[in-house]
């Protein structure tokens, strides 16, 4: 199988965003299959002139063996090619849709969202992250269920988490620093809690959102807690390992998640959680291995907080489930197997 994965640019296989793309790619790579990798310049999620003109100019040069594979970020890039997309049975990887972005202007999100409704019904196929991506989509924008595939994250085998060494709480909040992942929430939430001993690492990239993620450290020394709070910055290799290593919670306030990798990998390592239920964020978490709070809820998010970082046992225990959860999770390789499949 010949695929041409279409994502705005830059696409790293070492460092950056689309994990998920980024390991499908070398699972489909590893399995035999031919996967080019074609990088749109200019602006995302509102494409600008740059954005379309490399839509068209990529479209223009597939390869006529190619199945087009068009990650979800890129497609507003598309608009005007809707009949091209068709014609070729292109098929769609979508995270979340992307007017469902927080951050953005209500004027944003009615484009996004009438550029989605031109486009996603055009696509052959739609390959999703999650079951309640699945169901936005029919919902939403009125995908025929039978079109859309989902093929949730892989997990590595990982370690499990120590925790810290000290009596304190040690608690890591991985997320691009951009509005949608709620680090504000975390912060405030958490800047209640002075009584108590903990101390945060937020793992993410501020590139993405500059000024975002100068509010954030400006947020932190507002609030006192600058010395407790850490930005990481992003983290690959033994420099994340050694975070996970030391983690006693995971936490996470984020808006919406398409699936949530990173609270799968906090389960995987054996790490109970404290999440918003922002899409499917919650939909990994048991009772026994997590809390999940309304989504922009200060008050119980700082409640849950309060009774993971001063219960000790209580983390103990949802720790042991939270490592029974992770263990059931699915590799990598059996997602790209079952993503290969659902390309058709």
């Amino acid at each position: 199988m010949h695929v041409s994965l279409i994502v705005p640019a830059p696409f790293d296989l070492v460092s950056g965003g689309y994990g998920y793309d980024r390991r499908i790619v070398a699972e489909l790579r590893a399995a035999g299959h031919q996967v080019d990798v074609v990088e749109l310049i200019g602006a995302f999620p509102m494409a600008d002139d740059f954005a379309r003109d490399a839509a068209c100019a990529a479209w223009d040069r597939l390869p006529a063996d190619t199945k087009p594979l068009i990650d979800g970020l890129a497609l507003p890039a598309f608009r005007g090619l809707e009949d091209a997309i068709s014609s070729r049975g292109t098929v769609g990887l979508i995270h979340h849709p992307v007017s469902l972005e927080t951050g953005i202007s209500e004027a944003h999100q009615a484009t996004l969202g009438d550029v989605e409704r031109r486009l996603l019904p055009r696509l052959s196929r739609l390959i999703v992250t999650s079951e309640t991506t699945a169901e936005t989509l029919t919902a939403r924008f009125h995908i025929p269920p039978d079109r859309v595939r989902i093929v949730v994250p892989g997990t590595d085998a990982a370690p499990r988490s120590a925790g810290g060494e000290g009596s304190g709480c040690e608690i890591v909040s991985i997320g691009t620093l951009i509005p949608r992942k709620g680090h504000d929430l975390l912060l405030r939430a958490l800047a209640r809690l002075w009584d108590l001993d903990w101390h945060l690492t937020i793992v993410g990239s501020p590139d993405r959102d500059p000024p975002h993620a100068r509010e954030l450290v400006a947020l932190a020394e507002e609030l006192d807690i600058a010395q407790r709070v850490r930005f990481a910055g992003e983290l690959v290799g033994a420099a994340l390992d050694a975070v996970w290593s030391r983690a006693d919670l995971f936490a996470l306030a984020t808006h919406y998640e398409g699936y949530g990798m990173a609270i799968a990998e906090a389960l995987k390592r054996g790490s109970p959680v404290v999440v918003t239920a922002g899409g499917a964020a919650g939909s990994l978490i048991t009772p026994e291995s997590g809390c999940i709070c309304p989504v922009g809820d200060r008050d119980q998010l700082s409640k849950a907080l309060r009774r993971l970082i001063y219960g000790r046992e209580l983390r103990q225990e949802m720790a042991e489930e939270a490592w029974r959860v992770g263990q059931t999770l699915p590799s990598w390789k059996a997602q790209g197997d079952l993503f290969a499949l659902a390309i058709g």
